[in-house]
């Protein structure tokens, strides 16, 4: 019985060593706030991007329209 319970402990002693690295890396690896900054500003681009080239598609639609 004893050596169950020696090696659950040390089992549980494993695992808690491996989150808690995980964890730790983890938090090393949070982006600065400069690159949270870049990454919202290509989201913004591509967004306008969008925008503008369904507004171009939409002109394209209607000047069809008035052809015929």
């Amino acid at each position: 019985m004893t050596t169950v319970l020696v090696t659950l402990a040390v089992v549980a002693a494993v695992v808690a060593a491996a989150v808690g690295y995980v964890s730790w890396r983890d938090r090393r690896r949070s982006t600065p706030d400069e690159d949270r900054g870049a990454e919202r500003d290509a989201e913004s681009r591509r967004h306008r991007y969008e925008a503008q080239r369904h507004a171009s598609q939409g002109e394209v639609h209607r000047r069809d329209d008035l052809k015929m």
